[in-house]
């Protein structure tokens, strides 16, 4: 979808938006919002910091009721991995309801269902693919992360976890309790490369390698009370984290250390999978094949749907062990299926890589002129920008707070992540392009240069 003139200058954008509010939208939406905050519970989130009322999108761009428009750099948390209401998904979507077809089936076998399946097993690692099965779980990932557990525990008989500090994996109890801010730890947690803040001070190849030997060598402890747990679970890239790719050389480490100690190997790509990463999963950069890989958010299409695709060895579990009503998705497979055959066909994981490049070459340019970037990252089109004290180093949490302001004023929607919330996140759609790009780099750029003389560190 082409830019226009209003989408691509943010200098002349008005406050909260992309254009002029609509007669009578501007009142009609703050009615909306007003009964959201009396009657939604205290736990809503986005809604907090995107005042917004959506009714009309299309690939990067989001319509408010009151005639605004944003580019919208959250896709549903990465869910959006063809942007909003791409024809391919609505084309799918339709012919299932066009041809009578049920819409909830439980865990029965449909046409539908067989599609989406050959479609995902055909992006697959190949080693395994071909020796795969699948478990179709509730619709949400944090669902499919607790299956995997289930999985791992029946198959080894074992009961510990091994998780990664900064994780994020979901708000269910065992999901919650293998993220970094579990409130009671009952996973034995590792430390997580990162060159900014490595917790051994050194960063780089050197702290990852460190990273690897400290999990070996606990593992390996006879005292270090840590007994043969029965999995480890490992994002390729932590995004609530704060956007941390792990290096290849140490996720080939931990995949070399889980083998030698029999020990199941689990990749939660719910946010990092369908190209999101420059690669059509994040393990492929480092040719790592787990034992169980953890999908969601992109699979459905922007559709509820979630899964499980492990090596038929753990198959061991029984009818029930894991199941949910809506488990059936027929419209999210279809949409699933389509989304995928989409990005593997066009390349767009391709795509990402390249154009994520490009976007982080220029936001490390804009680092070097504002003192308060500390750290610009990220994978393909799953990009953080770290805002810290120059002075001290402290997280800016408030700073990141008041740029996200800024952006929404320029009609750019993003999201914070990492420690204390002061990662400015891009999870744009794998078909964005070249001008809305541009655009989206501008207006960060004008709003972390605002944010910065309004609230000086």
């Amino acid at each position: 979808m082409a830019l226009t003139e209003q989408d691509t200058a943010p200098a002349q954008v008005p406050p909260q938006g992309g254009r002029a509010p609509a007669a009578g939208g501007a009142a009609a939406a703050e009615g909306i919002l007003r009964r959201q905050a009396m009657r939604e519970s205290a736990a809503r989130t986005y809604a907090r910091s995107l005042p917004i009322v959506p009714v009309r999108a299309r690939g990067l761009t989001i319509e408010g009721a009151d005639g605004r428009r944003y580019l919208d750099c959250l896709s549903g948390a990465g869910t959006l991995a063809l942007g909003h209401n791409h024809p391919v998904v609505l084309e799918a979507v339709r012919a299932v309801l066009d041809s009578g077809a049920p819409l909830h089936v439980l865990d029965l076998a449909t046409p539908v269902k067989d599609a989406f399946t050959t479609e995902l097993f055909a992006t697959l690692p190949g080693e395994l693919a071909a020796d795969a099965r699948i478990q179709f779980c509730g619709p949400a990932g944090t669902d499919a992360v607790e299956a995997a557990l289930t999985l791992v525990r029946t198959a080894t008989g074992r009961s510990g976890l091994l998780a990664f500090t900064g994780a994020y994996h979901g708000m269910t109890a065992g999901s919650l309790g293998a993220s970094g801010g579990a409130p009671d730890v009952r996973v034995t947690r590792l430390p997580y490369p990162q060159d900014h803040r490595c917790p051994f001070g050194v960063g780089g190849a050197e702290g990852a390698r460190l990273g690897a030997r400290w999990t070996e060598s606990l593992l390996d402890d006879p005292k270090g009370g840590v007994p043969t747990p029965a999995g480890m679970l490992v994002e390729p890239v932590q995004g609530e984290g704060g956007v941390l790719p792990a290096p290849d050389a140490w996720l080939r480490s931990m995949r070399e250390i889980t083998a030698a100690r029999d020990i199941p190997l689990i990749a939660d790509e719910v946010q990092t999978g369908v190209g999101r990463t420059g690669a059509f999963w994040g393990v492929d950069h480092a040719g790592v094949v787990p034992d169980v890989m953890v999908m969601s958010k992109a699979i459905g299409g922007s559709l509820p749907l979630a899964v499980i695709v492990y090596r038929s060895a753990l198959d061991v579990w029984a009818p029930g062990a894991h199941a949910g009503t809506f488990r059936g998705n027929q419209l999210a497979m279809a949409a699933g299926a389509a989304t995928l055959a989409h990005v593997r066909e066009n390349r767009l994981a391709e795509r990402a890589a390249e154009l994520g490049a490009r976007m982080l070459t220029a936001l490390r340019g804009l680092a070097a002129q504002q003192p308060c970037v500390a750290d610009v990252r990220g994978r393909g089109l799953m990009i953080g920008v770290e805002l810290a004290d120059p002075a001290t180093g402290a997280a800016a949490s408030d700073l990141a707070a008041a740029v996200r302001r800024e952006c929404l004023r320029r009609g750019l929607i993003v999201e914070l992540g990492g420690r204390h919330s002061s990662v400015v996140r891009l999870l744009p759609p794998l078909t964005i392009t070249d001008d809305q790009a541009s655009a989206v780099l501008d207006r960060l750029a004008d709003a972390i240069t605002t944010a910065t003389r309004h609230h000086p560190l």
